[in-house]
């Protein structure tokens, strides 16, 4: 099908946390296509080495590993100025292919304190976590903003150094820039991909052509699959 290498896109909705777009001309496989490479083969920063320095808290050192390592970061500002560390020419880690981050929380209250991505410090303002970026709004609030790593107890201290490095989520989940990316090119399963013994139980789409009292089109087999409507948020 020669129309599949020449497809338009048409942009419906445009906002910071989403994107919404319409794709014609082209073939179900080549949706399918772009759908897989907004999911893994869009390369952003992500923590990827992480130095314990003092841990007393009740979680082990690989948990809180873990954990940090899949906090969301906003770099939209370096990531393409960024090289990927296997071509960087430095032995570890330097401001090409890096970013560092530190971590130092200690509990001195009888109070518990929470620690949260606001106390992951950058050296890099370019590149910090997504929940840290409007810091500088007034509906912006610590508590339910910032995600939770950790709770300490009066005594209980958390250290650590990090770095961020640039990838992509073919190689690890914490890479991936999205946290879904969904496509529908028969919103009126004309092509019947699946029945549902009440009619009416079809979820309906907001691209529907059919009136709104009707609860399902007639079958169409005949249906050119050329146009997909495409919805992709961030993480």
């Amino acid at each position: 099908m020669p129309y599949c290498n020449q497809p338009t896109v048409f942009v419906n909705k445009l906002t910071e946390e989403n994107i919404e777009f319409t794709v014609e001309n082209t073939d179900l496989s080549v949706a399918n296509a772009l759908r897989r490479v907004c999911i893994a083969e869009v390369p952003i920063m992500a923590i990827d080495w992480v130095q314990i320095d003092s841990n007393t808290t009740v979680l082990f050192d690989e948990f809180l590993a873990h954990r940090i390592g899949l906090i969301p970061l906003w770099s939209e500002e370096v990531v393409d100025k960024m090289q990927f560390s296997r071509d960087c020419t430095c032995d570890e880690f330097c401001t090409n292919c890096a970013v560092e981050f530190n971590l130092d929380v200690r509990c001195d209250t009888d109070q518990n304190i929470s620690v949260t991505t606001a106390d992951l410090k950058t050296s890099d303002m370019r590149c910090l976590p997504v929940t840290s970026r409007k810091r500088e709004d007034e509906a912006y609030q610590e508590e339910t903003n910032e995600i939770l790593i950790v709770k300490l107890r009066k005594g209980q201290q958390l250290r650590l150094r990090a770095f961020a490095r640039k990838g992509f989520a073919k190689e690890h989940a914490k890479w991936n820039p999205t946290c879904g990316v969904a496509f529908e090119y028969d919103p009126d399963n004309a092509l019947r991909h699946t029945t549902y013994p009440v009619a009416k139980e079809w979820p309906r789409s907001e691209y529907s052509e059919i009136p709104a009292d009707s609860p399902l089109s007639t079958v169409d087999i005949s249906i050119n699959k050329v146009l997909f409507f495409f919805s992709r948020s961030p993480i």
